[in-house]
């Protein structure tokens, strides 16, 4: 698949890019693309929700009243789960909510991911994004150029470009990754990926396998 190489200010440059069938142009795996994303979303799970058992609270130990003769329950202590502030039964503990996947797996719902975009057109390739400064507004005007500003953008450098990423973190529908970090999650909740003429590139080393 060809496609047009734009620069920042979303004029064509005259030079196309090829897209790599290997990557842009498998037949997507859903299923690949299911487990990929649901371990992403795993890992961002802390898993640090405790809730405290009747053997962690405190409180007296003494046997609240006489066994019999009360016309009630027969209660024995005051940290019991039935009571207001005893423990809870069954509650969360700390757990590690993360799981392994295979390596060729992952590659597979990456490259599934990225061929979705390509099918829908949603894929737009740069010759080059820098800023000189860091300014939120060169971002705005920059997505404003490609006529995305409206819509979410993932847009991917060959490397890390502190100016670029910095100048694009106040914006609620834009995010700046680098190639080599790009993950299935990440394409799929961007409408637009935004890629570089480098990006593609790097894309095939690491995917095209």
């Amino acid at each position: 698949m060809e496609v047009n190489v734009l620069n920042l200010s979303g004029k064509e440059t005259g030079a196309k890019v090829q897209l790599p069938e290997s990557v842009f142009g498998v037949t997507p795996n859903d299923h690949a693309i299911y487990l990929d994303v649901k371990q992403y979303l795993a890992n961002q799970r802390q898993g640090t929700h405790k809730s405290k058992q009747r053997n962690e609270i405190a409180g007296s130990t003494r046997k609240l009243h006489k066994q019999k003769g009360t016309g009630g329950a027969r209660a024995g202590s005051i940290k019991s789960p039935l009571f207001n502030g005893g423990g809870r039964v069954f509650g969360p503990q700390p757990r590690d909510y993360s799981f392994k996947l295979n390596k060729k797996l992952k590659q597979l719902a990456r490259k599934s991911a990225l061929s979705y975009k390509a099918q829908e057109n949603n894929v737009v390739v740069l010759d080059a994004v820098s800023f000189d400064t860091i300014k939120t507004k060169n971002y705005v005007s920059f997505v404003n150029a490609l006529n995305v500003a409206d819509e979410k953008t993932l847009l991917v450098l060959p490397a890390y470009d502190n100016n670029v990423y910095l100048s694009s973190r106040n914006l609620k529908k834009a995010k700046v990754v680098v190639a080599s970090d790009l993950n299935t999650y990440d394409v799929l909740n961007a409408t637009k990926l935004l890629l570089t003429a480098d990006s593609v590139k790097t894309l095939e080393e690491a995917l095209a396998k």
